[in-house]
Formats: C-alpha cells, structure tokens, sequence
C-alpha cells in the first residue's frame, strides 16, 4: 500500500480515538481509563492491519463504528487475537530461517535398512545442538537450527516481512538517551514491532525483583503492565548468537550500564536470580536469542518536540503453542519456597504458587506501531508517575500522568 494512502486512513484512525476517548463509556477510575482508551486504540490499529494492505477507507470507518460499540473485553479479546495471528506469522518465517531443510529427513529414506530402523525426529523434535556455544549439558535439550548469526537472520527476517529493528546511538538529543531502537524497513500501523524481553514477575513475586523495594535504582530495564506484572529485560541484553536454555543462571553482558551497577548491581542480579525460574517446564526454556524483534527495552521516550511511534500491548502468549514457544522472549520466575500448604477442615490446599500469574500462558509485552513507520527511530511514551521526580530529559506526552515502572 502507498505510504501517502497509508498516512490519509491512520488520519482517520486518529480522529476516531479523539471522539471515542470522550465518551463517557470511559469515564471511570484514570488508571483503567487509561487502559481501556489503550486497548481501544489497539483495537482499531491492530484490527486494520489484519486486513492487509488491500484494506480501504470504507474498512477503517467499520472498524471505528465496531470500536464506539464492543465493550473492552470484547476489545482486549479481539486485540489478543490480532497480536497471536501476526506472532504467528513472525515465528512461521523464524521457522523458515532457521530450521534445518525438510530435506535431509527425507535423504534417510533413501538409506540401507539399518538407517531406517532407526527412529527418525522430525525438524522440530529436540535433537543433539550442533552450536558449540550451548553448554554440553543443554545439548540433549536444544533443538537443531541452522549455523546463523543474529545479524543474518535479521537480514533475512527483513526479507520476508519487510522489517527488522536495529540498535545504535539514539537520535534524541540530550546525553542520557544512550543507544536507541530503529525500525530498518517499513511497517504500517498496527504492526507488532517488537518484544519486551526478560524475567516476568507475577505481583505476588515482587519481591524477588532484584533490589527490591527500590527495583529502578539500577535498573532501567523494567516495565510493568496494566495488572501488576513486571517484565524485568536487564539480563536479555542483546540476545545471543544460538538457541539456548535460558534460564536462571543465563546472562548476556551486552546492556548498557554505568560503574556503579557494573561494581553492585550484578552480583545482586545473580543473587536475586538463583531461585528457580518457570518457562517452558523445569525451571527453564529453550529460546531462540537470535530474535530479531526481541529489543523492545531499548525504545526511548521521546524527546521535546516528539510524538510516541509505538504503543505498550499486552500479550498472553499461549504455552500450549509449544512450537511458537523459543520465539517468545520471556521466562516466568517462581520461587518454590513461596508454595505454603493450609488446611480447611479435611483438605489441605496448596497456596500462593502462581498468585497472579495464570500458568499457561505468558504475560508478555509487545510493542505496536501507531503510525506507518519507515526507517525511523522507535518512541515509546513512558508515562512517568508525576508523583515521583522525573529525570530531567522526560518530557510528558500529552500531560498523561500515568506509570511505566
């Protein structure tokens, strides 16, 4: 579709918030005022890119009238769906990328009698790693992918969806900004851009986030979604070069950070992080760290003058999508000392584990485009609390006051 066309329906979108975030529909408490003007917003933008790049005006203004009348769990309902059907997709070309050629099971049909008596995985079975970088013990666990570099396989993921994201100095002018996030490509609105990587934390684990209660002294690599959950990205770094059991003694050492967290603050990470983590089953998960997409902790609020091009959505990834599942950035912490027994009369009932953190699924965090996008730098407002001090380079959007952290 033609940027300029693209440009002229997101003008519609825009005009369709601005009415629907004065409805007294939404005329409640300010935090889920704030949430349900979001997933409305998600709605509209996420719904119009289901519908491709053959999409019309008549469509836009459809699903701006289907907006003014769902009610928001319909909406959050439907913006689930959108965001899984574009995960989808995106791990469907992961898959295309790095697995091995269907063609080589096929070559053992042509073998003696010995080689077919042999059980034969398929592709996606968990096989011996060929990446010398995975520990030996992990071997058994990691599945067979293709020898590439992350670099190569974001070269190619932008073959086939049409964008990719890279990491360099950021382009907001003041002297914290450090190193920024690009779009490198196009992508239109709607998008799912990127991941937010790293550790989730259910509320009733809080606790357990490294320098607690003080959890953003430092760390600047933490985010919170509307619930409670806080997804900590601090360890992901930037990814790696294989996949891996990522678990909780895994670290990636590329993340920005300054002398007094390099001297403190690692040793507390390692310490606070030697509790067992939940991901895919026993405390761990095999992921895929060559994620392209998986850099949403490296999106800057944007400067004076500047307008957010992405937007915060919740995503409750489906742990039954065990195919899907090393494209998912994230693992879940859990402390099995927080697993208390009560009893009740004659039963005894298990406690706390999994307070606030439904067991199958992931509560993740994706980031989506507002707007068409083309070889630009991300911008995510952070909503900063107007009740705590702000640092001096954030500018509020918009005057909204509500938190990130």
């Amino acid at each position: 579709m033609a940027f300029s066309k693209m440009f002229f329906l997101f003008s519609k979108f825009q005009q369709g918030v601005g009415v629907l975030a004065k409805s007294n529909t939404f005329a409640k408490a300010p935090r889920q005022l704030q949430f349900e003007a979001d997933i409305n917003k998600l709605f509209m933008f996420t719904s119009y890119n289901r519908l491709g790049r053959d999409a019309e005006e008549a469509d836009a203004e459809e699903i701006i009238e289907m907006a003014g009348k769902a009610t928001s769990s319909e909406q959050q309902k439907q913006v689930q769906e959108n965001i899984h059907y574009q995960v989808e997709n995106f791990c469907a070309s992961m898959d295309d990328i790095l697995l091995p050629d269907i063609n080589k099971t096929e070559e053992l049909n042509e073998l003696g009698s010995e080689a077919r008596s042999t059980p034969r995985k398929s592709e996606l079975s968990f096989t011996i790693g060929k990446d010398d970088n995975v520990p030996t013990a992990d071997k058994s666990v990691v599945p067979e992918t293709k020898p590439l570099k992350l670099v190569e396989v974001s070269h190619r993921l932008k073959e086939r969806i049409g964008y990719t994201l890279e990491i360099k100095p950021s382009l907001i002018p003041h002297k914290d900004a450090g190193q920024g996030c690009f779009i490198d490509g196009e992508a239109d609105v709607g998008a799912v851009l990127a991941f937010y990587p790293g550790v989730i934390y259910s509320p009733a684990f809080h606790r357990y986030i490294p320098g607690y209660p003080n959890v953003d002294a430092q760390n600047s690599y933490l985010i919170t979604r509307y619930e409670g959950v806080v997804i900590n990205a601090q360890l992901w770094g930037r990814g790696g070069e294989s996949r891996a059991v990522w678990n909780n003694s895994f670290t990636t050492p590329e993340i920005r950070t300054d002398a007094s967290i390099a001297g403190n603050g690692s040793d507390k990470v390692g310490n606070m992080l030697s509790r067992p983590l939940e991901g895919s089953g026993n405390g761990e998960a095999v992921l895929e760290m060559r994620n392209p997409l998986a850099f949403g902790h490296f999106v800057n609020h944007p400067g004076k003058d500047m307008d957010p091009n992405v937007m915060i959505c919740p995503y409750d990834f489906p742990l039954s999508e065990k195919v899907m599942r090393p494209y998912i950035p994230n693992v879940a912490f859990e402390n099995a000392e927080d697993v208390k027994v009560r009893s009740l009369g004659s039963l005894w009932f298990r406690t706390e584990r999994n307070s606030g953190l439904d067991a199958t699924v992931l509560k993740t965090l994706v980031l989506v485009a507002t707007r068409p996008l083309c070889n630009e730098e991300l911008m995510l407002n952070y909503r900063l609390s107007s009740s705590e001090r702000r640092p001096e380079w954030y500018t509020p959007v918009n005057d909204e006051e509500d938190q990130r952290r």
